[in-house]
């Protein structure tokens, strides 16, 4: 199984051209678009979206009895380097391979694989190239292609390298701030939800939150955090759209609170 993860949207040919040579080049291989709207240009928020879904889509296939046979295969792209000399990278952990840019992207893998140290965890410079690159589409020309190889079964086509050097290596697991809005507003965290105290409160958009477990546990128009789905906190309310209600962006801060009632601070 291939698995796409992007900041390229659905819109225009990009998703469709990478599909045609993934299909074309691991023929039978399963190709799942995982995410097309990833955080656009910043591949450590990106990154910590991608952790948390790995995990939450392998947990989900294990519940449903429906485990790959094989490793899957991640394509994950956000890539506001390409064509420049940043690294093209292949990474293995015990969740799957990985395959994409060196840019940070796949720091907070590491930190949920243990670490670039721990067992199982292996990484590769990208050393072979297509005999056409494009110097602004690599997920097409470049990663697909080595996607492709993985699925077949094949080694990766480069040079063995130490994990400890992969961009943001070393990271915290954990990001204090939005890094997606879903289509209701709600906005994603980059904090565990399983870090924090049941009766943790948080601070974002100048308020103090208290914990839910369920949307209809607070009265309706009433803003909460929730251990999503995915498990990230997750700022939301019930019936509404807490981005607008807060003025929460990518990149707004989140803080968890000393304690205290919830409210405006």
């Amino acid at each position: 199984m291939i698995l796409l993860f992007t900041d390229f949207g659905i819109a225009g040919p990009y998703v469709g051209q990478m599909h045609a040579v993934l299909r074309a080049a691991a023929p039978g291989r399963p190709v799942v678009d995982l995410m097309h709207d990833a955080p656009a240009f910043e591949p450590l928020r990106a990154g910590h979206l991608l952790a948390a879904l790995v995990e939450s889509t392998a947990a989900a296939l294990a519940g449903a009895g429906a485990v790959p046979a094989d490793p899957p295969v991640h394509l994950a792209v956000v890539d506001p380097g390409v064509g420049t000399e940043r690294r093209p990278v292949v990474l293995r952990t015990p969740a799957g391979w990985f395959v994409g840019p060196d840019n940070g992207l796949f720091a907070p893998l590491l930190h949920r694989a243990g670490g670039a140290q721990a067992e199982g965890v292996r990484a590769w410079s990208i050393d072979w190239r297509p005999a056409s690159l494009s110097a602004s589409f690599h997920g097409r020309d470049l990663f697909a292609p080595v996607a492709a190889r993985l699925a077949r079964g094949e080694p990766p086509p480069g040079t063995p390298l130490s994990p400890a050097a992969l961009v943001g290596a070393g990271a915290p697991g954990d990001l204090a701030e939005v890094i997606w809005l879903d289509a209701y507003g709600n906005a994603w965290t980059g904090l565990r939800a399983g870090a924090l105290p049941d009766g943790a409160v948080l601070e974002a958009g100048g308020r103090r939150l208290r914990r839910a477990h369920t949307f209809g546990e607070v009265p309706a128009g009433e803003a909460f955090w929730y251990a999503n789905s995915s498990g990230l906190v997750e700022i939301a309310v019930n019936c509404g759209n807490a981005a607008a209600l807060l003025g929460l962006d990518p990149g707004s801060p989140v803080r968890v609170a000393d304690g205290g009632p919830p409210g405006r601070t």
